[in-house]
């Protein structure tokens, strides 16, 4: 009758902690996906900014987007323009 006993208790000591590991690896697994579903959006948007980046690269070489440069940074206008300037309020 005691060996049953002990029998019993190391059955469920060992189920006990079977279930244990079982439950962390799953709430490993669902961190792991998470961090993964991060990652692909971080690497989704990187992939967009580096191709935003290479469009402006291309477009940094036209003379339109030099034109375009001076007129929004530096407030040049062409000869015979009327410019028409906005009150901070």
């Amino acid at each position: 009758m005691k060996k049953s006993k002990i029998k019993m208790i190391s059955v469920t000591f060992i189920l006990l902690y079977v279930c244990y590991i079982l439950v962390s690896q799953q709430i490993t697994i669902m961190n792991k996906k998470a961090q993964l579903e991060d990652s692909k959006l971080e690497l989704e948007r990187v992939t967009n900014e580096n191709l935003k980046l290479k469009d402006e690269k291309g477009m940094s070489e036209t003379d339109r987007y030099m034109e375009k440069l001076s007129r929004e940074r530096l407030g040049f206008i062409k000869q015979g323009e009327n410019v028409i300037v906005e009150k901070k309020k």
